[in-house]
């Protein structure tokens, strides 16, 4: 919103309506550059600053990419690692079902031969 400048009426009474008239609209016209002056200088301001957090944000994605893939690679090994387990831990347990098996049918065999 503008703000006009005015003067008492004291101003116009010791300088006259024509010089008090040029004198608020010089203020006026001070006025209206220091605003357009003021609105460049914060638009800039936002531009830097917007070109500013754009690349910080650019920065931050890339290390929290970075970090996601060190996780992910690091998941998949633990994952390899967990099947590798999984694997020996499935042919003991083979092995020892096998071992059940056979003495069970070793004792059934030789409780048939009594």
């Amino acid at each position: 919103m503008p703000v006009t400048a005015r003067l008492s009426r004291k101003f116009y009474q010791k300088l006259g309506d024509d010089v008090a008239n040029e004198l608020v609209e010089w203020f006026n016209q001070v006025d209206l550059t220091y605003r357009g002056d003021l609105r460049e200088l914060n638009e800039l301001n936002f531009t830097r600053f917007d070109a500013k957090l754009e690349r910080r944000i650019a920065q931050l994605e890339a290390r929290v990419q970075q970090r996601l893939a060190q996780i992910e690679a690091g998941f998949e090994q633990r994952l390899a690692q967990l099947e590798v387990r999984f694997a020996a831990f499935e042919s003991r347990l083979i092995k020892w079902m096998f071992l059940f098996w056979v003495g069970t049918l070793g004792t059934l065999i030789a409780l048939l031969k009594l």
